[in-house]
């Protein structure tokens, strides 16, 4: 895999990859805020290199996000902009139809988990 950077409002996907990856953490900030800085960043030229919406959980369920990028800036990648755009997208029609649930700090953790071992089997 190409050297990474990752976008996450995620505090243990901060934590577990702090040491080895430069983080752009969104602290209390939505999932939406998060692929919103990915297309930033696609934009500036990185390359999106994890699809921002790997889960099975719909985007209207969890508040966390973690995407990776790559640390080389080149021309802008279309492919990268096509899908952060469709997940935004999808992602905005999921939260119009329905609201995230107002869900208990446990749960909150346990999607905290789901998202940081997606992205850890992605980049290890």
């Amino acid at each position: 895999m190409k050297p990474l950077y990752i976008v996450t409002n995620n505090p243990l996907s901060k934590e577990k990859f702090e040491s080895k990856f430069k983080i752009i953490y969104l602290e209390r900030k939505a999932a939406m805020d998060v692929l919103k800085k990915v297309r930033d960043e696609i934009h500036l030229g990185h390359e999106l290199l994890t699809h921002p919406l790997m889960s099975s959980v719909k985007p209207n369920e969890t508040p966390y996000r973690t995407v990776c990028l790559s640390i080389e800036k080149g021309c802008l990648d279309m492919q990268s902009l096509d899908i952060i755009e469709g997940a935004i997208h999808t992602t905005e029609k999921f939260l119009r139809d329905f609201k995230t649930p107002d869900w208990s700090e446990r749960i909150l953790q346990d999607f905290q988990v789901i998202d940081c071992d997606l992205i850890h089997h992605a980049i290890e």
